[in-house]
């Protein structure tokens, strides 16, 4: 059973580094949570290292920008690793060609800028989806509408063969009261169809290399047993950390709210039921990070 436990300052002397999720445990899409950055400032003071690990399919410069207008101060973080990044990464090195269709927003589109650490990258070209050799999916084009009004799209994409790249494994996430489909959800359904989808975000190993590289620019050497990951997502976040050998904390008032009778603890009784439908075993548990 998952220890719940009522502040992070509880367990926090036992790691040197964590890996933190942003949406749903620093902000809320909108806002930072002001005891999240308290908590994580807390823990720099002490020597602790922060690495914000995020579903993001932002560059991680870009969501530097997005965490200042959130208002979440460069003092509760050391370094971030976005999936954004890691599928870029994975897009620039001709993991769906180089004519590509594109499945997602303006505001998404630095996505295809260059990244230094690749040398002689895919040079990608964006194109209808009749003359694409892919697809990359950083969101719906409008997160408001299920993924299934892409269903002919996809259909069509199936029958060319298209592999799909998911620059965001979240299926959904909250943007203060508003639940919005994310990247997660279309290619779960492309791969329903009869699809190849491409993960790079949590709970995917990619990730968690690319963390694990942002971490050692700081401080090299540290071993997984001395990392925590927290989240609250019980399939991209905890499984994660799950297939990594990773300790998590569960941040029960996000996604699984609801589900967890989360008010500012959870229901421990709601929170194991929960769980033990889930099939995952955070070593710790939080109403909300602070």
């Amino acid at each position: 059973m998952s220890q719940i436990i009522d502040s992070l300052s509880e367990i926090s002397d036992r790691y040197e580094a964590m890996f933190v999720d942003l949406w749903g445990c620093v902000h809320n899409g909108m806002t930072a949570y002001p005891e999240a950055v308290d908590a994580l400032r807390a823990y720099r003071k002490r020597g602790g290292l922060v690495v914000l690990v995020t579903n993001s399919p932002r560059p991680r410069t870009e969501v530097m920008k997005q965490l200042e207008g959130f208002d979440v101060p460069d003092d509760c973080w050391d370094n971030i690793a976005t999936s954004g990044d890691s599928a870029r990464s994975a897009m620039l090195r001709g993991a769906v060609g180089d004519k590509v269709w594109f499945v997602g927003t303006q505001d998404e589109l630095p996505f295809f800028e260059p990244m230094k650490m690749i040398d002689n990258p895919v040079q990608i070209t964006r194109v209808p989806l009749e003359d694409a050799g892919g697809i990359v999916c950083t969101g719906a084009f409008d997160a408001s509408q299920h993924p299934d009004v892409l269903r002919p799209q996809l259909l069509y994409a199936k029958q060319k063969g298209l592999k799909l790249l998911c620059a965001n494994p979240d299926v959904i996430v909250d943007r203060g009261e508003t639940r919005e489909w994310c990247a997660g959800a279309i290619a779960e359904l492309y791969t329903e169809m009869g699809g190849e989808s491409l993960y790079f975000g949590k709970p995917f190993a990619p990730i968690y290399d690319l963390a694990r590289s942002r971490l050692a620019e700081i401080a090299p050497d540290i071993p997984d047993s001395a990392i925590l990951a927290i989240g609250d997502g019980v399939k991209t976040d905890i499984q994660g950390a799950l297939g990594e050998d990773l300790d998590s904390l569960f941040i029960s008032g996000g996604l699984a709210a609801a589900e967890t009778g989360t008010v500012r603890q959870p229901d421990p009784a709601a929170l194991e039921r929960y769980l033990a439908e889930q099939n995952v075993s955070p070593t710790y548990s939080i109403g909300f990070l602070r």
